[in-house]
């Protein structure tokens, strides 16, 4: 018996689909080992109960022929084989902030410019105010949000999923500092630190917030670049001293948010002079109209200039910022009117 004697038997045998079921193709992988022929008939999955009849009669070709049947029936899919390479999944664009109305992000083109102290005061003077506020400290390496607002301990979990933030002074608050030790260093490369502002933005319990202000670490790095692309950035604020070389730093940071597509509130000029305390002579120890120059270039408004004063930085230092140790200071005034002119615009 050859394999030839095989096919002949089964071209005996008619296809529903038309022709025979050698010809059409139904029959494939036709392997004879003596009087044993194996095979495979391949059909249509929609008339699979049809070829059950055509299959027995290929058994009963092969009896009469006086060989053993030995057939796997398979269904074919019309569809085209899937892609096998590894498919990326797509990227999510910015996402909403569970009962967050607005987010303000404040940065600095460099450190040292009171970013976090104006960030602290504006906080809480939007709290003083009535707005339901909350206060993400977003700059990992430096946290200093915890001493400012006067907040320790750690934050709790109910389910080991949801973080329960701290609160003082009206301020709702989240901060990498609150999860170590004060003389401990965070060292960590970018993709841990991705996921540690992921989980400090998403996974939070902020309640319901009218706004969300993220004080941001200096410069233009990993942080500022997951803020925007994960989070629905309203606006930004930008903080400068007068002096140049702060000027400098503060404009690439701009151009940051610009490429990122997150409008620029305005600027914040800090720094921006100093009265003795015994004469009441007054000095701008960092230059002058520097910050207000830059924002009229811009075509954006110059929100706020901050004096120089030790009272802003013993406040900051003692855990009650200057708008709530003094809120009927000059110090305390400027604050307060960054706030109102947030809340004018919409902003906050």
């Amino acid at each position: 018996m050859t394999r030839e004697d095989i096919l002949n038997a089964l071209k005996g045998v008619a296809d529903p689909a038309g022709g025979d079921i050698v010809s059409s193709g139904v029959v494939r992988a036709l392997n004879l080992d003596g009087t044993t022929a194996r095979f495979v008939m391949e059909v249509d999955p929609t008339r699979a109960q049809t070829y059950e009849g055509v299959k027995a009669k290929a058994e009963a070709a092969l009896t009469a022929l006086g060989a053993t049947a030995n057939i796997v029936m398979t269904a074919h899919s019309t569809k085209a084989p899937p892609d096998l390479k590894p498919q990326k999944a797509a990227p999510k664009g910015p996402e909403k902030i569970p009962g967050v109305d607005r987010i303000l992000a404040v940065a600095s083109g460099k450190g040292g410019v009171g970013k976090s102290t104006v960030s602290a005061n504006l906080a809480c003077a939007l709290a003083a105010s009535g707005r339901r506020v909350g206060l993400l400290d977003a700059d990992v390496y430096g946290p200093s949000q915890p001493r400012m607002l006067g907040v320790s301990g750690r934050p709790s979990s109910p389910d080991g999923k949801t973080i329960l933030p701290l609160r003082n002074h009206g301020v709702t608050m989240m901060s990498i500092g609150l999860m170590t030790n004060d003389d401990q260093a965070v060292v960590w490369r970018g993709p841990m630190l991705m996921g540690a502002l992921q989980q400090m933005m998403m996974q939070v319990q902020w309640g319901a917030l009218d706004v969300l202000i993220v004080d941001l670490p200096p410069g233009t790095g990993d942080v500022q670049m997951t803020l925007a692309q994960k989070a629905q950035v309203d606006g930004a604020l930008v903080v400068s001293t007068p002096q140049d070389v702060a000027l400098l730093d503060a404009r690439k940071g701009i151009d940051m948010f610009k490429q990122m597509n997150v409008p620029l509130v305005g600027m914040v000029e800090n720094m921006s002079t100093h009265i003795c305390s015994n004469c009441g002579h007054e000095e701008h120890t960092f230059g002058h109209g520097g910050v207000a120059a830059e924002a009229e270039k811009l075509g954006v408004d110059l929100l706020a200039e901050i004096p120089l004063d030790i009272q802003i930085r013993m406040a900051a230092d003692g855990g009650a910022p200057v708008v709530v140790s003094q809120p009927d200071s000059a110090q305390a005034a400027a604050f307060q009117s960054l706030a109102r002119a947030l809340v004018d615009g919409g902003h906050a």
